[in-house]
């Protein structure tokens, strides 16, 4: 039996007045296993990386319960507690050029979070855990001593990574990780995703509008359309079978480099006026549920 890391249950992050509230996550339910990647998928809007930001806590979500380890870590804290939650849980910004201090070396960097959790005070001891963290990201020492601007974007978002990972967390919110560099670059980073993954038994959240990115890495996907959960399952599952309108509307806009199967695909256009969003949740299969 999967022991469950993380568990969001009925979560809501509304923004504006009480009046007119504007409802970015409006009830969502998911959990994520010990050791798992969960792909949350949807376009531009549809509430992704409020979620993200709600899980955090860097958004004070306006109802639901978030049970980390079975915690709920939206009740009140100690702030030993809140120190102890902010090692836990990392996040990965989605523009690995806003996300680095441009005044600051790699290496201040890299030094801040151990500082403000006082760890490694010995000077060697620092040293020697910053060279591991550039080298399990595959980046040298010598860059420690360079500003971000000195790097390429895919460098800059290797740097991003070895920064959530100084505090050994046991779950990372990946924000769009990807969506900022080349091409040749994302698979490169999304490599070392699962590398890290597999050597030190990360917890994923994956959010992207890139299906066939989320596909290769995610082990179950979460569709999410206008701040609700549409469909929920095993990855192979949904690309091979996906019954939700909006899920297959997702999926029929994936090109494939093959000019003849390009030639003939055709687009599927979801509209939400015709076709909203139903109020049960029904299982297809063991792993794969749909709201109608």
């Amino acid at each position: 039996m999967a022991e469950k890391l993380l568990e969001v249950k009925n979560l809501k992050q509304y923004f504006g007045s009480a009046k007119h509230p504007i409802k970015a996550v409006d009830g969502i339910s998911f959990f994520i296993n010990k050791g798992e990647t969960l792909g949350l998928v949807g376009e531009s809007g549809s509430g992704k990386s409020t979620t993200g930001r709600s899980i955090i806590r860097l958004y004070e979500p306006t109802a639901g319960e978030i049970i980390f380890e079975g915690r709920d870590i939206t009740k009140k804290m100690t702030r030993r507690e809140r120190l102890q939650m902010a090692k836990d849980i990392q996040m990965i910004f989605q523009d690995p050029y806003a996300s680095l201090n441009p005044r600051m070396t790699i290496k201040d960097i890299l030094s801040e979070p151990l500082d403000i959790h006082g760890m490694y005070p010995n000077a060697d001891e620092r040293l020697e855990k910053l060279v591991e963290l550039m080298e399990n990201v595959g980046l040298d020492r010598e860059h420690l001593n360079r500003y971000p601007h000195e790097f390429s974007g895919g460098q800059r978002q290797r740097i991003g990574v070895a920064r959530v990972l100084a505090l050994d967390p046991k779950f990372i919110i990946a924000d769009e990780p990807i969506s900022a560099l080349d091409v040749s670059i994302q698979a490169q980073v999304v490599n070392l995703l699962k590398d890290l993954q597999r050597e030190r038994g990360l917890t994923y959240l994956f959010i992207a509008h890139d299906l066939s990115m989320v596909k290769y890495i995610s082990d179950r996907l979460a569709i999410m359309h206008k701040g609700q959960l549409v469909e929920v399952g095993d990855s192979e599952e949904i690309y091979e079978n996906p019954v939700h309108p909006y899920t297959k509307s997702l999926l029929s806009a994936i090109p494939l480099p093959d000019p003849a199967y390009e030639r003939q695909r055709q687009r599927i256009v979801y509209s939400a006026t015709a076709a909203e969003h139903g109020t049960e949740w029904v299982q297809i299969k063991d792993n794969h549920w749909v709201l109608q």
